[in-house]
């Protein structure tokens, strides 16, 4: 195994090596001045990143899962009613969390080839005439699908219905990479990670949170103590934590904020783009269906790719690791076998991109996969070269159902 290659997972990404600097310090006081004043500038750049004035910002060593729990603990109670889609691995866990909790869970089954229905979701808030369902449940880019949903359409349709409830959203696998506007979208409750598009090693959950969700605290009976907003909001008002902070990670992570806001989000973005529709066209050249049916909805951070009928995934994913020591995404939950998954997010060139089109193409012909040689890579090479304003060719999102995708 080289372990100089990089990754073409969903996450973790690959470390910009000046991040990995970054985290390579020695320790100092968490209690000190000099970290209390680091918070401020920290916490200003992410609520950048997420596109809000007046967000709360709360920083908890854990994951994406911790964040999911973190909201749903300081915002909700036992008994309480919450709508989500189903439509992948993600959105299905993060329902799971839900019923763990005791929530009631309305849940709008859609199909995994596309996103969440802002039609459905609007259907069911019209009928919730007492509305009791306290909360929207959105994931954002379906990690194990490769389709983005549009939270845009899903506010409109909370708007239209007339309906209070509050609208959490999973932006683990989207938020700086793709385009997120908290504000301007209404989001109460943006959740993200460390170790994707913030390009760093797992072991960080964030949350960006609106004073509609702090307000819904108040009330809010579900136990918590680690993840406690109110503790955690007083703390870092005053400089500290209320307990000891991963303060290397802390470091690595202001050091890319500054890289992607010197790069400029809309750059970001675009970048993201260009990389991901590289690998499109690839799959495209092989002949290889995608997982999402309609492109408008494609991810811009990972590709799923569906295999021929009679070959099997997984093991192409494991020849790829064992013949050329390169990682990618096996297919998750019922697409296990059925897909693969090639992560393009993060700190990711041109070139880093096609050494891994090269090898995934390498495995599939080794595994008499019917695919030409160097097509997929050569599609690709004619993108990246073409696509000198890559965001001007992007697909405008028109509204969607599940049935328009099932």
């Amino acid at each position: 195994m080289n372990h100089s290659n990089p990754v073409f997972i969903p996450g973790p990404t690959n470390l910009p090596e000046s991040v990995r600097r970054a985290i390579d310090q020695p320790t100092i006081d968490h209690r000190s001045p000099a970290f209390a004043q680091s918070i401020p500038r920290l916490f200003a750049g992410l609520r950048s990143i997420v596109a809000t004035e007046a967000g709360h910002i709360f920083i908890f060593p854990g994951t994406g899962t911790g964040g999911w729990e973190a909201t749903i603990a300081n915002t909700l109670s036992k008994g309480d009613r919450v709508l989500a889609c189903r439509h992948g691995v993600f959105s299905d866990k993060w329902i799971r969390m839900c019923e763990a909790f005791g929530l009631i869970v309305d849940v709008i089954e859609c199909d995994w080839t596309g996103p969440a229905d802002p039609t459905l979701i609007e259907a069911a808030l019209r009928a919730d005439q007492n509305q009791a369902i306290k909360a929207v449940l959105a994931t954002h880019n379906e990690t194990a699908t490769g389709v983005r949903s549009d939270l845009k359409a899903i506010r409109e349709s909370i708007d239209r219905a007339g309906h209070g409830a509050l609208f959490f959203v999973d932006g683990v696998s989207s938020i700086a990479s793709m385009d997120f506007q908290m504000d301007a979208w209404g989001i109460d409750a943006a959740v993200t990670g460390s170790q994707k598009g913030l390009m760093l090693p797992a072991g960080l959950a964030i949350v960006a949170v609106s004073d509609k969700a702090m307000e819904a605290g108040k009330t809010a009976d579900l136990p918590r103590f680690f993840f406690d907003f109110k503790q955690m909001a007083q703390m870092t008002h005053q400089g500290g934590f209320p307990y000891t902070p991963p303060m290397q990670l802390l470091a690595g992570l202001q050091h890319s904020v500054d890289l992607l806001l010197t790069e400029g989000l809309d750059a970001v973005f675009s970048r993201h783009f260009k990389m991901g529709e590289g690998v499109r066209q690839a799959a495209a050249a092989w002949n290889l269906d995608l997982c999402c049916e309609d492109l408008q909805y494609a991810s811009d951070t990972v590709t799923t790719i569906m295999v021929p009928e009679g070959f099997n995934a997984d093991r192409l994913v494991e020849h790829a690791y064992t013949r050329y020591g390169m990682s990618f995404g096996v297919g998750l939950g019922k697409l296990a076998g059925q897909a693969f998954r090639i992560g393009h997010l993060g700190m990711l060139s041109e070139s880093q991109a096609l050494s891994g089109l090269a090898v995934i193409e390498m495995a599939m012909r080794d595994l008499d996969y019917p695919i030409v040689s160097g097509s997929g890579v050569a599609a690709a090479q004619e993108w990246y070269r073409s696509a000198l304003n890559a965001d001007a060719m992007r697909p405008v999102i028109t509204a969607a159902t599940c049935e328009d995708v099932a």
